[in-house]
C-alpha cells in the first residue's frame, strides 16, 4: 500500500528533506506540499502550494498523515485541521508551550499524533543508555552542551530537553543552571547546560557525567539533515496505520 503524505514548511531545511526522502521510497508519496511563500517553486516535481490552503488541501488530497516542521503556531493550526479531516499527525516542531502541547493533546484524542524532537534512531538509543548511565553513576556531575546552526530559534534544543528529562528522572537531581558567568561554583545536583549557536551545524548533543577522577561522555553526531528526514517518514508510513492517540518515534522504533 502507498501511504499519501502531506509536508508542511516544504521550501525549508526539513521540508526540502522530507520531500527528498519520501520521493526515494516505494511505500508512500507526496499528495501535496505547502509553504508559507511558495512563489511558483516545485521540489522533486511536487508543486508548492500556499500554506492558506492547508485546510483544503488536507480534506481533498485525502493524505494519510501530515509531516510538519514549521513553527509551534503554525503546527497548533495545522494540528486542528488534521483532527478535523481525520488525518494523522507527525511534527518535529519544538518549542511549544503549555497551550500548544495542549491542542496536540486534544488532537490525539481524534486521530494518531506522534510528536518527536529527533528523529534519527542513534538519538533514540542515546534516550535508551542515558538513564542507565546515570543511575550507573549516582552523584557523578552532569552536564549537556548541545550545538545547532545559527539560525535555530529554540535553546535548548527540544532534543536537548528530551535528554534532560531522561536525566532527571533516572538520578536525584535539583536545578539546571543555563551557562556560567562570573563567580559561579557548582552546586550539588545541578545539571549545566549549554546551547552553541554556530554556521550551519546540523546537530550534536553530549553528555559529560564526571567524578571520581573519570568522565563518561555520550554523544550523538548528526551529519545531515537526511537522517531526520527519513525517521520522519518512516513515523508517517508507521502511524497511517494507528488508532487515535498519542505516540513517541520510539514506538516506530520499538516495532
Amino acid at each position: 500500500m502507498t501511504v499519501r503524505l502531506g509536508v508542511t514548511g516544504a521550501t525549508g531545511r526539513m521540508g526540502r528533506e522530507v520531500i527528498a526522502a519520501a520521493a526515494g521510497r516505494e511505500d508512500c508519496e507526496v499528495a501535496f506540499a505547502i509553504n508559507r511563500d511558495p512563489d511558483g517553486e516545485a521540489i522533486e516535481g511536487i508543486d508548492i502550494e500556499p500554506a492558506a490552503e492547508f485546510h483544503s488541501l488536507v480534506t481533498d488530497r485525502e493524505p494519510a498523515a501530515v509531516i510538519d516542521f514549521t513553527g509551534p503556531e503554525s503546527a497548533v493550526d495545522y494540528a486542528r485541521a488534521c483532527a478535523d479531516a481525520g488525518v494523522a499527525f507527525v511534527t518535529g516542531t519544538t518549542g511549544f508551550d503549555d497551550d500548544g502541547y495542549g491542542v496536540l493533546e486534544d488532537a490525539s484524542e481524534e486521530i494518531p499524533v506522534l510528536h518527536a524532537p529527533n528523529f534519527a534512531r542513534g538519538v533514540q538509543a542515546l534516550l535508551n543508555v542515558v538513564g542507565e548511565a546515570v543511575r550507573n553513576l549516582p552523584g557523578y556531575d552532569v552536564e549537556l552542551v548541545e550545538t545547532h546552526h545559527n539560525a535555530k530559534r529554540d535553546a535548548p534544543s527540544g532534543t536537548a530537553n528530551r535528554l534532560l528529562e531522561e536525566i532527571e528522572a533516572n538520578g536525584d537531581f535539583g536545578e539546571r543552571v543555563h551557562g556560567r558567568e562570573g563567580e559561579a561554583p557548582r552546586t550539588e545536583a545541578e545539571i549545566g547546560v549549554h546551547a552553541l549557536r554556530a554556521g550551519n551545524v546540523t546537530g550534536e548533543h553530549e553528555i559529560v557525567l564526571a567524578d571520581n577522577h573519570e568522565e563518561v561522555r555520550l554523544t550523538h553526531r548528526a551529519e545531515d539533515r537526511g537522517v531526520f528526514a527519513a525517521g520522519a517518514v518512516d513515523a508517517a508510513v508507521w502511524i497511517a496505520g494507528q488508532k487515535a492517540g498519542w505516540y513517541d518515534f520510539a514506538d516506530v522504533i520499538g516495532e
